[in-house]
């Protein structure tokens, strides 16, 4: 009797199985990646080739969508919301991982509430003008600065990132003042400072050295702890009393709670992408560098850098109040 009646359990089981549906395999949709700039800003310039390639391992398609605002908050806070299960990406500064949570009530507060999985690149902020702007020099530009407080206007991709902040700190440092003109992405700032809206920005290397090439900005500083092999006549930030610089990069990330199996895929397809050579040709023809980093470092570097902006966000008096 206990036979039959397992025989027929096997049975019914061998004929259920073949109505349902396999275990879904990862990836069985198009992977999304999220930019908080607009298009043709750096971030978005990372961004698409890397998903291009990425799609040899996502059959199902890796689409990059720009969700510009609040200096890229808007995208990441998009992305932490998602649902965990590998699908929507965010690829975003640092400054808006951990700089914009200590100052505007977002959905992430620190490291720890989203997925860090791998760095791309990284680069330094330089200070560029017109090339047919009357200053050529920095002691040039804060003469006229301090001659005219607040009349100057200068770019930034947002208000928060590290463009933004390092202007802030040079103020302090040199004694001068500006009117910061926040955008949504660099994407915006350079065309506003070619169309005279703006009197100077402060740039990524990527974003201005066409616009050097084709003699049409000119770079003042740059804050790097040595001069850009890009830009060799513009001295860093201590030549000319700015102090220490502070570098920006770009970490892909996923929503808190992703599973580790697929984070590890997407890890292992996007740093192939990575080291593709027409992704780092591309990267180096922007002046930016390719810096690999994941795991418990990345998230390690992250809070290193939130901890540090308090500091710098106390003394700016822009800490978010609790």
């Amino acid at each position: 009797m206990l036979r039959v009646a397992l025989v027929t359990v096997l049975a019914l089981g061998s004929f259920l199985g073949s109505f349902l549906p396999a275990a879904a395999q990862y990836p069985e949709r198009p992977l999304t990646i999220i930019v908080g700039y607009p298009a043709g800003g750096m971030v978005d310039i990372v961004a698409r080739p890397m998903a291009e390639s990425m799609k040899k391992k996502f059959p199902k398609g890796v689409a990059v969508l720009n969700r510009p605002g609040g200096g890229g908050s808007v995208g990441v806070a998009e992305a932490v919301q998602s649902k965990p299960d590998g699908y929507t990406l965010v690829l975003a500064p640092n400054s808006t991982l951990v700089i914009h949570p200590q100052i505007n009530d977002l959905p992430y507060k620190t490291p720890d509430d989203y997925e860090p999985i791998l760095n791309t690149i990284s680069f330094y902020t330089l200070l560029a003008v017109r090339a047919d702007a009357p200053w050529k020099t920095v002691p040039e530009f804060m003469a006229a600065a301090r001659a005219n407080p607040g009349k100057l206007r200068v770019g930034s991709p947002g208000e928060g990132t590290i463009s933004h902040l390092t202007l802030e700190r040079w103020m302090l440092a040199g004694n001068f003042k500006t009117t910061h003109v926040p955008f949504s992405g660099w994407g915006e700032s350079s065309p506003a400072l070619l169309g005279g809206h703006i009197d100077a920005v402060m740039a990524q290397p990527g974003e201005v050295k066409p616009l050097v090439d084709g003699k049409r900005v000119r770079v003042l500083a740059v804050a790097k702890p040595q001069r850009h092999p890009e830009f060799p006549d513009a001295p860093t930030s201590r030549e000319v009393g700015f102090g220490e610089p502070t570098g920006t990069w770009f970490a892909l990330t996923a929503p808190k709670g992703t599973p580790a199996s697929v984070l590890k895929y997407i890890h292992d397809a996007a740093k192939a992408a990575m080291e593709e050579p027409a992704f780092v040709t591309l990267m180096k023809s922007r002046g930016v560098e390719i810096d690999y980093r994941a795991g418990d470092r990345l998230r390690q570097d992250l809070w290193k850098d939130q901890h540090e902006y308090t500091e710098v966000l106390k003394r700016l008096g822009m800490l978010k109040k609790s």
